[in-house]
């Protein structure tokens, strides 16, 4: 992994702590070249209560809350074409993975994680960056 993969996976484990999701905490960077072009994390969005009832509610919670990859690129100040995008700790969901495709992002580096909820909408992801020609790095955890 170069130094630049290692300090923007960093920086996306920076960015998943200003979550205040409850149970999940979710850190995206999009960058051009060593240049941040956006940050996000998951969360509802502006305007709307964070409130402890709202967050530890799953189920209305999830139909609320925009993923860290969605808010980062919605943050974006400029178009994302060729970009690279750096989500921790796990690689982006079917939902997610379409709108990145979308936004003209040409690399993903994410970490190994095999997260159970997750494992059918990973695979899509998978299948949609194979057919529209993403590189999709995920990198070992690190040790804890």
């Amino acid at each position: 992994m170069s130094d630049w993969d290692a300090r923007f996976l960093d920086m996306a484990a920076l960015v998943a702590t200003w979550s205040k999701d409850p149970s999940t905490k979710v850190g995206a960077v999009i960058t051009r070249g060593k240049f941040v072009v956006s940050l996000g994390f998951n969360g509802h969005p502006a305007g709307i209560d964070d409130s402890d009832s709202r967050l530890h509610d799953r189920e209305q919670k999830y139909r609320t809350i925009i993923h860290a990859e969605m808010n980062a690129i919605l943050s974006a100040r400029q178009p994302l074409d060729g970009c690279t995008l750096y989500v921790v700790p796990f690689m982006p969901c079917s939902n997610c993975g379409a709108v990145i495709v979308q936004a003209g992002i040409k690399r993903v580096v994410t970490l190994e994680n095999n997260n159970e909820r997750w494992i059918e909408s990973f695979e899509i992801t998978r299948t949609i960056f194979a057919e529209s020609g993403i590189d999709l790095i995920i990198r070992p955890a690190p040790a804890k």
